[in-house]
Formats: structure tokens, C-alpha cells, sequence
């Protein structure tokens, strides 16, 4: 039985892709929340948990991992292909470009995460028209998902990943506040936000 370390809003995307993760799996897992408003997560208590003091954490029993790529490959290597769901591709290169997908999509667009924040996903906020800098990151992100996606499919990889519900989150952003996404990368979003791993996230039932 593992335990995951959410936000108490359900709106964190890393903690929805460990979550995902864990479900695609069909590990036992319950979660745990972590009041983020409240500055829970800076406690002794959850720093004796989660080296990074962030959301989310798996607890695998005298093990503890942050930082949700690492608990998605963690959690592949526990639970792997053939036998369970594959999170990432057979390929090797096509694994290298997923966990490529990963990494960007943690360590840059900033200005899309600050200006479309997951309140838009799944609290229904609208925001305010991206500024310069965030229309620059959408116009980037966009350009970079027609780039990696395969014309008339809607997994970038041939079969889903979770590669690919991170980056279907991130363009979310953008959708679900009505800025413009080319129709096909709406299309494939919104696909992949039909899931049954991604609609069993807290978040989405609470709406």
C-alpha cells in the first residue's frame, strides 16, 4: 500500500501526474493531504517526509520519493510492462523524448503557469489575456506539441504515456480559459483529459 502527498485543492499538476501514475498501475495507494496555504508543508512533520517539502511525496513503506517524474519512473520500474501499464514508450529513444517532454514542461513556460494557473482547470477561474511574456510561452508551447505530435493522432507516442498527460495539462491552461489552440492539439487534449486515470483525479469530480 503506498500513500501519496497531494495538495488539499487537488490542483497541483505533478501531484495529478503521480496520481495518474499510480492509478494506471492499479497500485494500492491512499492519499494524504497537504494543506499548501497553510504553510503545512514547511512542518517538521512533512519535512521528515519529503526531501523537497513539496507535493507530491510517495511513501512505499520505509521509502520516501518527491518530484513527480521521479515517482512516475520509480513506479514503472516497480510495476513493469508487460504485466501493467506502461508509462512510458518500449522505444528507447521514444522513452529519452517523453521524459524530454517531462523535464521541460517543469522547467520552463513559467509565464504560462503564473498567468493560467490549474485554478483555470479545475476551479473554473478566468484570467486576465496573457501578457507579452506569456503569449511568447504559449506561442512556444504550442509550436513545440505540433512539433512532437504525429498528424491525425492523439498520443504522442503511438500509445498514451504519461508524457502525455502532462503536456495535455499544460495546454489545458490555455484551453479551458479560451485562448487560442490550434484544433487539432485541442482535440488531442481533450482526449486525453477523457482518460479514466485523469478523470478519477479529486479535482475534477469537485468541480
Amino acid at each position: 500500500m503506498f500513500t501519496l502527498y497531494v495538495d488539499d485543492h487537488y490542483f497541483s499538476p505533478y501531484a495529478l501526474s503521480a496520481f495518474v501514475a499510480l492509478t494506471e498501475k492499479g497500485a494500492a495507494f491512499t492519499l494524504e493531504t497537504v494543506a499548501l496555504g497553510a504553510g503545512e508543508q514547511q512542518q517538521p512533520a512533512y519535512g521528515a517526509l519529503s526531501l523537497t517539502r513539496r507535493v507530491p511525496t510517495l511513501v512505499d513503506g520505509d521509502f520516501r520519493l518527491s518530484e513527480s517524474s521521479a515517482i512516475d519512473e520509480y513506479l514503472e520500474e516497480c510495476f513493469p510492462a508487460p504485466d501493467y501499464v506502461a508509462l512510458y514508450p518500449a522505444s528507447r529513444a521514444q522513452r529519452a523524448k517523453a521524459r524530454e517532454v517531462q523535464a521541460w514542461l517543469r522547467s520552463d513556460l513559467g509565464a504560462i503557469r503564473a498567468e493560467r494557473p490549474t485554478e483555470v482547470i479545475f476551479d473554473g477561474l478566468k484570467a486576465a489575456p496573457l501578457t507579452a511574456a506569456g503569449q511568447q510561452a504559449a506561442e512556444k508551447l504550442i509550436a513545440a506539441a505540433g512539433a512532437l505530435l504525429p498528424a491525425g493522432q492523439t498520443s504522442l507516442f503511438g500509445a498514451w504515456s504519461i508524457a502525455d498527460t502532462d503536456l495535455a495539462l499544460m495546454l489545458n491552461r490555455l484551453i479551458m480559459n479560451g485562448d487560442a489552440v490550434p484544433a487539432r492539439l485541442a482535440e488531442y487534449a481533450h482526449a486525453q483529459w477523457q482518460r479514466p486515470s485523469v478523470q478519477r483525479w479529486p479535482a475534477l469530480s469537485q468541480k
